[in-house]
């Protein structure tokens, strides 16, 4: 267990200025950091370097609305330069889940002076990370850490709390952090407020303490807060995005369905890649080569159908929820957005592990190697399929096909 040393490094960003170059820079990148994926995951060796390349790109800036400068894709264009991503590094593309989920909360509701500070900064090269969720509560709705209001006015507070599966937390130039105020005071009802705070804030302790089977290099570990000082327009109210039908929760998922895709495309590629250059024929197959065994490209043909599968699911839930967030706050349309989003986060959970499971059906002995790396993507996909239990998916989908219900508009669907 190891503190962060020190702040993330300021960058200089590319300005990204269409789709079509996101989607080319992000597959360039992808490519690149493929080739080092399988030793940062066997060292776990933190990817300051490419995350530092990643923000120069451009990328984390897409989302940035037209009127403060950015270019505002769609969550669909999103989604897919999560996913292409995610095939090449899992931990990668998991790392600026919560900038892009924290950046829809600003666009939803932070007020305008925070909102101009925050998408000038990712415009810039800023990161920002998640501090919301908590270990030792009851369930994770369980927050603890608490915001004191240090004077009578509500001008400013005092931050005091730990957090855990804080991703992205040691690359971070700010953290997005969860907390509860008790009572009211000035302008501010009590409830739950996310502060956008520098990660180098006196008072913050940054702990490399992510030991997870998979996603090893994501730093998803540990942030501690003590006395920090916050200011009243660091704050944002979190409800605001959550409890209105903004399609905020169905953007966030979508984001979680496009890495387990990714994982899943990322992990038939690496097995067709090994069976072309490494792996033997069976010896009853009366081949030369292990591609022309009739088995294999039987089964090959078959995980392929449940990728596409899956990617397909995912293009449609990403139209839903482009449909979404261009209306606003149409409550039947970020219903429907929530429920295609569960159901291919559904179909992504059934596709993703078994896939990188059978990577070794298909490549035999030699893959299970341990300098292969192979591993990697079945321990990927099993740790970040948890993010979110698919048994409620599924409940969700359920209650509105029999019963018209709409899901509930608590951010996570």
């Amino acid at each position: 267990m190891t503190a962060v040393g020190q702040a993330a490094r300021p960058v200089v960003a590319d300005r990204i200025s269409s789709t079509q170059e996101a989607l080319s820079v992000a597959r360039e990148l992808a490519a690149s950091f493929a080739a080092g994926a399988a030793e940062r995951d066997r060292d776990r060796r933190l990817p300051f370097e490419e995350i530092d390349r990643l923000s120069a790109s451009g990328l984390l800036a897409l989302t940035v609305p037209a009127r403060f400068g950015g270019l505002d894709v769609a969550p669909s264009v999103l989604a897919e330069v999560v996913s292409i991503l995610a095939a090449a590094d899992p931990s990668i593309a998991q790392i600026p889940h919560s900038h892009f989920v924290y950046l829809n909360l600003v666009r939803l509701a932070a007020p305008e002076q925070l909102a101009e500070r925050i998408f000038a900064d990712v415009l810039a090269g800023g990161r920002i990370a998640n501090a919301q969720s908590e270990r030792g509560g009851k369930t994770i709705a369980d927050i603890s850490t608490r915001l004191t209001p240090v004077d009578g006015d509500g001008t400013r507070f005092s931050l005091d709390g730990e957090k855990f599966y804080c991703t992205g937390s040691p690359y971070a130039h700010t953290l997005a952090v969860l907390a509860k105020l008790d009572a009211a005071v000035g302008d501010f009802a009590p409830g739950e407020y996310v502060a956008f705070i520098p990660a180098d804030s006196a008072g913050v302790e940054i702990v490399d303490d992510w030991d997870a089977v998979g996603q090893r290099t994501t730093g998803s570990g540990t942030v501690r807060f003590t006395g920090v000082g916050v200011r009243a327009d660091d704050l944002v109210a979190r409800a605001a995005a959550t409890a209105a039908p903004t399609a905020y929760g169905a953007y966030a998922q979508l984001l979680h369905v496009a890495i387990d895709t990714g994982i899943a495309r990322g992990a038939l590629n690496a097995a067709a890649e090994f069976v072309r250059t490494k792996a033997r024929p069976w010896f009853e197959a009366g081949v030369e080569r292990a591609v022309d065994d009739p088995l294999v490209v039987q089964r090959f043909g078959e995980l392929d159908v449940d990728v596409a599968t899956a990617e397909a699911m995912l293009a449609a839930a990403g139209r839903a929820v482009d449909e979404a967030v261009a209306a606003g706050t149409r409550p039947e349309l970020a219903a429907e957005a929530s429920i295609a989003v569960a159901r291919a986060k559904a179909v992504a959970d059934r596709v993703s592990t078994p896939v990188a499971s059978a990577l070794f059906e298909v490549s035999g002995t030699r893959a299970a190697a341990a300098g292969s790396g192979l591993d990697r993507f079945w321990r990927d996909a099993r740790t970040h399929t948890l993010h979110d239990p698919v048994r409620w998916k599924y409940q969700h989908i359920g209650r509105r096909l029999l019963r018209g219900e709409d899901p509930p508009l608590h951010g996570v669907i």
